[in-house]
């Protein structure tokens, strides 16, 4: 593996942890910890005499800051290590795209007032565009690290029915991820001392709109988690001999039974902070699978990126 290969997935991992980290912000209802003050903290550069709150929101800046200089850097490296047309390129400069959103939306979601347990009939916008825009940002970094990681090219020449497959599963698993969002949302808005008062929340015709979506989470995953390990084995079957595709599509399956039993540990525990954590974490774990099964399945086996001198 070249150093700029290691540098990639060292960049995706620092991004998992800002975004887990970002996870435990909301699940604290911490998100107001710097008031609605962007760039500032309370108004101050450095906060004084910070509460809890405040310490784990400008922390969470800081990490988010210091992951959009780490892409910074992976950009330049990827323009300068690799040659025009490059598919390291492309994939490195989406990633900055990506990134330089999600700090705006983080921005959006400050100076709007949408954070900790405010509520504006907005959020729920704000709450989808972010967990898509995440989901892009980890899908650009991964591929960044896949590509740059041996004889690795995307390739379009392959029949229309695996593209709607592949679309299929990407929508399955944004669907999903959107409908989670939802989820772990309305859990930190409407809390619930029991499952079954969660329960009847979910079916009484007078809760709110969230709540009465929430109950679509776990059996979306359920289907979807059904056609992706489906999908999987089948790109396998169809990919005799290719290791790379096995080994995604091992890891997608075995990632998809953990999601599902952590899911309904996490249901049936009312959403502890921790289990929230393991559960986003594994979601991002799918994803990544799930978008390096496909690149590997796609991968046309040219010449690889070839390196400037």
């Amino acid at each position: 593996m070249t150093a700029f290969a290691k540098f990639a997935w060292v960049t995706l991992a620092f991004n998992l942890v800002v975004i887990l980290w970002g996870v435990f912000l909301r699940a604290s209802h911490s998100g107001d910890g710097c008031g609605q003050h962007w760039l500032t903290c309370q108004g101050e550069i450095v906060p004084s005499a910070p509460q809890l709150k405040t310490v784990i929101e400008y922390s969470h800046r800081i990490s988010t800051a210091i992951a959009g200089l780490v892409v910074i850097a992976l950009v330049i490296w990827a323009f300068r290590a690799f040659s025009r047309g490059c598919w390291v390129r492309k994939s490195a400069f989406l990633s900055f795209v990506f990134i330089v959103i999600e700090a705006l939306i983080g921005r959006g979601l400050v100076l709007t007032g949408n954070t900790a347990d405010n509520w504006t009939p907005s959020r729920p916008y704000w709450t989808v565009g972010h967990l898509i825009n995440t989901f892009l940002l980890i899908a650009f970094l991964a591929l960044t690290a896949w590509l740059a990681n041996g004889d690795r090219r995307i390739s379009s020449n392959i029949p229309a029915k695996i593209w709607v497959l592949l679309a299929t599963g990407v929508a399955a698993i944004l669907f999903v991820g959107v409908t989670g969002s939802m989820a772990a949302l309305t859990n930190m808005l409407f809390p619930s001392a029991s499952l079954t008062e969660g329960l009847a929340k979910d079916l009484d015709p007078s809760s709110h709109y969230l709540l009465r979506l929430r109950i679509g989470h776990p059996i979306l995953s359920i289907i979807s988690a059904v056609y992706l390990v489906f999908l999987a084995g089948w790109l396998k079957r169809w990919s005799v001999g290719d290791e790379n595709v096995a080994r995604w599509s091992r890891l997608l399956t075995i990632a998809l039974a953990l999601q599902l039993a952590l899911g309904a540990a996490t249901l049936l525990t009312l959403a502890p902070i921790l289990l929230q954590l393991g559960h986003l974490f594994l979601a991002d774990v799918v994803w990544i699978s799930f978008v390096l099964l496909g690149a590997s399945f796609l991968d046309s086996s040219g010449k690889p990126p070839t390196t400037e001198s």
